[in-house]
Protein backbone atom coordinates (compact mmCIF):
# COMPACT_ATOMS: atom_id res chain seq x y z
CA UNK A 1 0.00 0.00 0.00
CA UNK A 2 1.47 3.13 -0.96
CA UNK A 3 2.39 5.79 1.52
CA UNK A 4 -0.19 8.19 0.25
CA UNK A 5 -2.80 5.74 1.02
CA UNK A 6 -1.60 4.86 4.61
CA UNK A 7 -1.65 8.87 5.08
CA UNK A 8 -4.97 9.17 4.09
CA UNK A 9 -6.23 5.89 5.50
CA UNK A 10 -4.70 7.75 8.81
CA UNK A 11 -6.24 10.92 8.27
CA UNK A 12 -9.70 9.21 7.53
CA UNK A 13 -9.76 6.97 10.80
CA UNK A 14 -8.02 9.68 13.36
CA UNK A 15 -10.72 12.17 12.45
CA UNK A 16 -13.68 9.62 12.45
CA UNK A 17 -12.35 7.83 15.95
CA UNK A 18 -11.73 10.98 17.50
CA UNK A 19 -14.82 12.35 16.41
CA UNK A 20 -16.23 9.06 17.75
CA UNK A 21 -14.97 10.14 20.84
CA UNK A 22 -16.52 13.47 21.61
CA UNK A 23 -19.44 12.32 20.93
CA UNK A 24 -19.64 9.95 23.17
CA UNK A 25 -17.87 12.56 25.92
CA UNK A 26 -21.18 14.76 24.57
CA UNK A 27 -23.77 12.10 24.89
CA UNK A 28 -21.90 11.35 28.53
CA UNK A 29 -21.99 14.86 29.75
CA UNK A 30 -25.87 15.70 28.90
CA UNK A 31 -27.00 12.11 30.04
CA UNK A 32 -24.70 11.34 33.26
CA UNK A 33 -23.16 15.04 33.48
CA UNK A 34 -19.75 13.90 33.35
CA UNK A 35 -17.22 16.95 32.92
CA UNK A 36 -16.01 16.95 29.12
CA UNK A 37 -12.12 17.36 28.92
CA UNK A 38 -11.44 21.30 28.18
CA UNK A 39 -9.32 21.71 25.08
CA UNK A 40 -8.99 25.43 25.88
CA UNK A 41 -6.54 23.93 29.07
CA UNK A 42 -4.85 21.90 26.45
CA UNK A 43 -4.16 24.17 24.30
CA UNK A 44 -2.99 26.81 27.09
CA UNK A 45 -0.81 24.13 28.32
CA UNK A 46 1.03 23.95 24.65
CA UNK A 47 0.71 27.67 23.90
CA UNK A 48 2.89 28.35 26.88
CA UNK A 49 5.81 25.95 25.49
CA UNK A 50 7.21 28.14 23.29
CA UNK A 51 7.42 30.70 26.36
CA UNK A 52 9.60 28.02 28.13
CA UNK A 53 7.13 27.20 30.28
CA UNK A 54 6.28 22.98 30.59
CA UNK A 55 4.93 22.64 33.65
CA UNK A 56 1.64 24.58 35.58
CA UNK A 57 0.65 24.22 38.88
CA UNK A 58 -2.35 24.27 37.55
CA UNK A 59 -3.17 25.07 33.93
CA UNK A 60 -6.18 26.62 35.18
CA UNK A 61 -3.62 29.19 37.04
CA UNK A 62 -1.76 29.78 34.30
CA UNK A 63 -2.49 33.13 31.97
CA UNK A 64 -4.92 32.27 29.30
CA UNK A 65 -3.55 33.29 25.64
CA UNK A 66 -4.69 33.82 22.66
CA UNK A 67 -6.27 31.08 20.48
CA UNK A 68 -5.63 28.66 23.10
CA UNK A 69 -9.00 26.75 22.11
CA UNK A 70 -8.25 26.27 18.41
CA UNK A 71 -4.75 24.99 19.14
CA UNK A 72 -6.22 22.40 21.81
CA UNK A 73 -8.37 21.38 19.42
CA UNK A 74 -6.37 20.53 16.65
CA UNK A 75 -3.66 19.54 18.60
CA UNK A 76 -6.54 16.92 20.05
CA UNK A 77 -7.33 15.65 16.37
CA UNK A 78 -3.73 15.57 15.15
CA UNK A 79 -2.79 13.30 17.98
CA UNK A 80 -6.00 11.27 17.26
CA UNK A 81 -4.04 11.27 13.63
CA UNK A 82 -1.08 10.31 15.05
CA UNK A 83 -2.43 7.46 16.71
CA UNK A 84 -4.22 5.86 13.83
CA UNK A 85 -1.20 6.37 12.10
CA UNK A 86 0.78 4.23 14.64
CA UNK A 87 -1.87 1.59 14.33
CA UNK A 88 -0.89 1.44 10.85
CA UNK A 89 2.55 1.20 11.18
CA UNK A 90 2.47 -1.23 14.43
CA UNK A 91 -0.46 -3.66 12.99
CA UNK A 92 0.44 -2.87 9.28
CA UNK A 93 -1.71 -1.29 6.31
CA UNK A 94 -3.57 -4.21 5.38
CA UNK A 95 -5.78 -3.37 8.97
CA UNK A 96 -7.37 -0.92 6.97
CA UNK A 97 -9.16 -3.61 4.57
CA UNK A 98 -9.60 -5.87 7.36
CA UNK A 99 -9.90 -3.64 10.57
CA UNK A 100 -10.19 -5.90 13.49
CA UNK A 101 -10.99 -4.42 17.10
CA UNK A 102 -7.75 -6.03 19.11
CA UNK A 103 -4.87 -3.81 17.46
CA UNK A 104 -7.59 -0.67 18.01
CA UNK A 105 -8.15 -1.35 21.64
CA UNK A 106 -4.73 -2.01 21.97
CA UNK A 107 -3.68 1.22 20.34
CA UNK A 108 -6.35 2.44 23.31
CA UNK A 109 -3.81 1.91 25.89
CA UNK A 110 -1.41 3.49 23.79
CA UNK A 111 -4.08 6.52 23.79
CA UNK A 112 -4.05 6.81 27.36
CA UNK A 113 -0.39 7.17 28.51
CA UNK A 114 0.25 10.18 26.87
CA UNK A 115 -2.44 11.78 29.53
CA UNK A 116 -1.32 9.88 32.39
CA UNK A 117 2.39 10.67 31.66
CA UNK A 118 2.85 13.64 29.88
CA UNK A 119 -0.53 15.87 29.69
CA UNK A 120 -1.27 15.69 33.35
CA UNK A 121 1.80 15.81 34.84
CA UNK A 122 2.21 19.06 32.42
CA UNK A 123 -1.37 20.71 33.69
CA UNK A 124 -0.46 20.36 37.22
CA UNK A 125 -2.40 17.35 38.18
CA UNK A 126 0.59 15.15 38.29
CA UNK A 127 1.24 11.54 37.20
CA UNK A 128 -1.89 9.80 36.53
CA UNK A 129 -4.08 12.87 37.76
CA UNK A 130 -2.96 11.90 41.28
CA UNK A 131 -3.25 15.51 42.05
CA UNK A 132 -6.63 16.20 40.68
CA UNK A 133 -9.53 17.02 43.45
CA UNK A 134 -10.74 13.44 42.85
CA UNK A 135 -8.01 11.55 40.99
CA UNK A 136 -10.29 8.46 40.53
CA UNK A 137 -12.52 9.92 39.25
CA UNK A 138 -10.48 11.63 36.77
CA UNK A 139 -8.74 8.30 35.79
CA UNK A 140 -12.04 6.60 35.41
CA UNK A 141 -13.26 9.82 33.51
CA UNK A 142 -9.74 8.99 31.22
CA UNK A 143 -10.21 5.48 30.58
CA UNK A 144 -13.55 5.64 29.61
CA UNK A 145 -12.32 8.21 27.13
CA UNK A 146 -9.91 6.92 25.61
CA UNK A 147 -11.92 3.33 25.36
CA UNK A 148 -14.07 5.36 23.25
CA UNK A 149 -11.19 5.99 21.45
CA UNK A 150 -9.87 2.61 20.57
CA UNK A 151 -13.65 1.25 19.65
CA UNK A 152 -13.86 4.43 17.39
CA UNK A 153 -10.48 3.40 15.63
CA UNK A 154 -12.20 0.01 14.57
CA UNK A 155 -15.60 1.71 13.81
CA UNK A 156 -13.74 4.89 11.72
CA UNK A 157 -11.47 1.53 10.23
CA UNK A 158 -14.75 -0.34 9.04
CA UNK A 159 -16.90 2.33 7.82
CA UNK A 160 -13.76 4.11 5.87
CA UNK A 161 -13.34 0.39 4.22
CA UNK A 162 -17.48 -0.04 3.73
CA UNK A 163 -17.34 3.53 2.09
CA UNK A 164 -14.70 3.14 -0.34
CA UNK A 165 -12.76 5.75 1.40
CA UNK A 166 -9.77 2.75 1.69
CA UNK A 167 -8.13 2.04 -1.95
Amino acid sequence: MPMRDIVMGALVVGIGATAFMDLVAWARKKIFGTPAADYALVGRWIAHMPRGCFLHRPIAASPSLRGEGAIGRAAHYLTGIAFAFLLLVIFGAGWLRQPAILPALIMRIGSVAAPFLLMQPGMGLGLAARRAPKPNAARLRSLVTHLTFGIGLYLAGSTADRLGFIN
